[in-house]
């Protein structure tokens, strides 16, 4: 008898194996910032039988880093099997927002990400080169940060999501660090209205890019994901809003994100 368990458990065992996306961590020299970035990529199970695969840009948020996401959302392997496309996770610094910084000359994670990291995924593994087959998204800071590139981006980006992401800046100037990347909000207004989501609507090309936010209804960052959804209604910019009870914590997210996922999948399938 105890044989028969043994051998089911190895069975099950090899099947956990077999439908597992492959995890690597990889290191992206940023010339911009002359350093090394470390970032996480998922690849699906069946990738060496594929040809070309979309890619989804997953951000993390403010105090983590690149190995956050894989390591609080174990699932997200099985999603990239599950819907066939590469997932890149990288390191965008504790605090960095994702911004080219323009008081810290040495923190250009826009020009990263945008720019250096795509270059060195699609140089290095078979992705469609396109922004057809490109997505980005993040949570807390990282939503922040997914939109913030997206909608400066259109070109590079052709969907993006938020999950809760601090999308109004200008409402928490002394906290996360922020104000270390873009000067006092006191002393530099114009630049938190600029780098402020709520503020760079007007970028947005109508029906170009795919969109969807997701917050909890008892979120601090609620009423500005909210103000958001107004706006871009205001505009008649097409988008997805969603809204659950819920907080800004892991045990949102994680169900956020097979949200997206979702919608991200049919966004890769529907492409022309």
């Amino acid at each position: 008898m105890l044989k028969k368990y043994t051998l089911a458990i190895a069975f099950l065992f090899s099947l956990l194996i077999v439908f597992a996306g492959q995890v690597d961590t990889v290191l992206v020299h940023s010339n911009s910032m002359n350093k090394d970035i470390k970032a996480v990529v998922i690849t699906p199970d069946n990738y060496r039988k594929t040809d070309k695969l979309p890619v989804i840009y997953l951000l993390h948020g403010w105090s983590d880093n690149y190995s956050t996401w894989i390591k609080k959302v174990p699932h997200i392997t099985q999603d990239a099997d599950r819907y066939n496309f590469i997932i890149v996770m990288p390191d965008g610094n504790y605090n960095s927002w994702y911004w080219d910084s323009p008081v810290d000359t040495n923190s250009k994670y826009e020009t990263f990400v945008s720019n250096e990291l795509i270059k060195y995924i699609d140089s290095n593994y078979k992705t469609i080169n396109d922004r057809k087959g490109r997505a980005i998204a993040g949570n807390s800071m990282g939503g922040q940060g997914a939109l913030f590139l997206a909608f400066r981006h259109q070109d590079k980006y052709g969907a993006v999501g938020s999950l809760s992401g601090g999308v109004d800046i200008r409402s928490f100037p002394l906290e996360w660090g922020m104000a270390d990347k873009l000067g006092s909000f006191a002393d530099n207004p114009k630049v938190w209205n600029d780098y402020a989501i709520v503020n760079n609507i007007y970028r947005l090309v109508p029906d170009k890019l795919k969109i969807i936010i997701d917050c909890g209804l008892n979120d601090f960052f609620y009423l500005a994901n909210q103000k958001l959804h107004k706006k871009l209604k205001d505009r008649n910019i097409s988008h997805t809003f969603m809204e659950r009870p819920g907080r800004h914590n892991w045990e949102y997210w994680s169900m956020s994100i097979s949200y997206q996922f979702i919608f991200f999948n049919d966004f890769f399938n529907n492409i022309k």
